[in-house]
């Protein structure tokens, strides 16, 4: 007669004291930057928030990308394409309103030209092979995740490369490359309402590769 051995289940650990002495880190850090500069403490405090959202929504612009193609879930996508919603009404606001006063319009427009593609190109695979973009890969070495930390070293090391190397690239192709600034093109109102409609329709039709995927 066999006998079946029940698997152990492992004890969960207790985080919460972990979490008290966090907590208390964070205040005790936050009230000394606060000492030196208020800013500083603002910064501190938007920091810690915004981390702790990415870290529970799962934000992640990666996965905004692959996991339609390698799950068929389009529900981080949906979440990249309403914040692009949100922050083109608000950049769009405060663009009209410099643009009412007679004042230069605020952010930066930069040139586009094939040096885009290319970055794109390079950055698209390098995130997909590393699992995260920065958001990403910031929220899992948070986590603990040992790969995270070799990758965000070899970020940091691409970075100061790319910064290196930046006037090459300034000097070849983006001092040559126009400037495109929507409204310029289009007008204000078919810039503004056009992007939010090819957003809304981007919207819909990953919400309808879901479904499909899903009932196939």
């Amino acid at each position: 007669m066999e006998t079946v051995k029940k698997s152990k289940k492992k004890k969960k650990v207790n985080q919460f004291p972990y979490g008290v002495v966090l907590l208390v880190v964070i205040v005790i850090v936050g009230i000394i930057l606060s000492m030196q500069s208020p800013q500083l403490a603002v910064r501190w405090a938007f920091g810690i928030a915004f981390g702790f959202v990415l870290q529970k929504s799962r934000f992640c612009f990666t996965a905004s990308f692959r996991d339609p193609i390698l799950t068929g879930s389009t529900s981080i996508t949906r979440a990249v394409i309403v914040g692009l919603m949100i922050a083109t009404i608000g950049f769009a606001a405060i663009q009209y309103n410099a643009y009412l006063r007679g004042e230069p319009i605020p952010g930066n427009i930069s040139p586009v030209g094939i040096h885009i593609a290319i970055g794109a190109t390079m950055f698209g695979i390098g995130m997909v092979i590393a699992g995260g973009c920065a958001s990403g890969t910031l929220m899992r070495v948070g986590e603990g995740y040992m790969m995270q930390w070799l990758l965000l070293i070899f970020f940091i090391i691409g970075s100061l490369w790319g910064a290196r190397d930046f006037g090459w690239w300034t000097e070849m192709f983006i001092a040559k490359s126009p400037k495109v600034f929507l409204p310029d093109v289009f007008g204000w109102g078919v810039a503004f309402f056009g992007q939010l409609i090819l957003l809304g329709l981007l919207f819909i039709l990953a919400e309808w590769y879901e479904h499909k995927r899903f009932n196939a």
